[in-house]
């Protein structure tokens, strides 16, 4: 099944532009929406989502008109929004049962043997009579996996799963949607890089409500070739750089200020070369 979006848009009763004509096409597996803060990822997730409506335009999901069949949709549905609620002092496993059965899984055994297997495959099985209050952030996070698995989902929708998980718990986390993702639609919402480069085969670049970039990772990099270019430099020369440059990303570097910049040539004998990578064309992509 495909989920394909057409001519999307949504606007706030407050004036702001969520979403400007978004059109997008993606199939199985792991697909990215990266974008800053802001961008509109989370109005886009929540709409596909069927938490909100569209102004105009449309979804479908293989014959499922997403925006008028919500009931449908929400059968074939699994999400983790980005503010995930639970009840502190209530288990995991009970948590997850309580889930089951909004779910549907009306079958005591049947919803047991489901909820054990999901707990078995977060792995969060041993800790499944701990109150969720106790648990990290990272278990967390796997628990919200867990019942967005609910019911054998289609399209699994995640929004900023792995922002303040430490390196240890977003490793653990790639490696489930991974696994997750090799059979069914897994839309991966975020702003960091790294979950985008390490687990999708492709992806769109968000701003301002409007999509600015779409293809495979590895592609668009590749189209960055020999256009970025480093140079070290001391914290009151940036500014002037910036009026002489198209500067795209600065970090401290042994107290100097390490400058990347996009250009079809080298700016002059002082800049190096550099191997492109994603966050290149992610920052090259919102600056422009």
């Amino acid at each position: 099944m495909k989920l394909t979006i057409t001519n999307l848009s949504k606007t706030y009763s407050n004036g702001l532009k969520a979403l400007s004509n978004i059109n997008m096409e993606i199939s199985s597996g792991m697909f990215g929406l990266l974008g800053p803060n802001g961008a509109g990822k989370s109005s886009l997730m929540r709409t596909i989502a069927t938490l909100q409506e569209a102004d105009s335009g449309s979804i479908l999901f293989g014959d499922i008109d997403v925006l008028r069949q919500k009931d449908e949709v929400r059968k074939i549905l699994g999400y983790l929004p980005q503010d995930f609620g639970f009840y502190p002092k209530v288990s995991a496993v009970d948590m997850l049962n309580h889930f089951a059965i909004l779910k549907g899984i009306a079958n005591p055994k049947e919803r047991k043997e489901v909820c054990e297997a999901l707990l078995n495959q977060t792995n969060l099985f041993e800790a499944r009579k701990r109150n969720i209050g106790d648990f990290s952030g990272g278990m967390r996070q796997r628990f919200g996996i867990a019942q967005a698995l609910l019911g054998n989902p289609k399209l699994v929708i995640v929004d900023e799963p792995t922002a303040g998980l430490d390196p240890m718990e977003r490793n653990r986390f790639h490696n489930l949607l991974s696994e997750i993702g090799s059979t069914v639609i897994v839309i991966l919402s975020t702003h960091i890089v790294d979950d985008v480069r390490n687990l999708c085969s492709n992806m769109v670049i968000m701003n301002q409500g409007s999509i600015l970039l779409s293809g495979k990772p590895a592609q668009t990099i590749e189209d960055m070739k020999g256009k970025i270019w480093m140079k070290l430099i001391d914290k009151e020369q940036l500014d002037e750089l910036k009026m002489k440059h198209r500067v795209i990303s600065t970090k401290v570097v042994e107290g100097k200020i390490q400058v990347h910049i996009f250009s079809d040539t080298q700016p002059d004998a002082s800049f190096t070369i550099v191997n492109a990578d994603l966050e290149d064309v992610y920052f090259a992509t919102i600056t422009n």
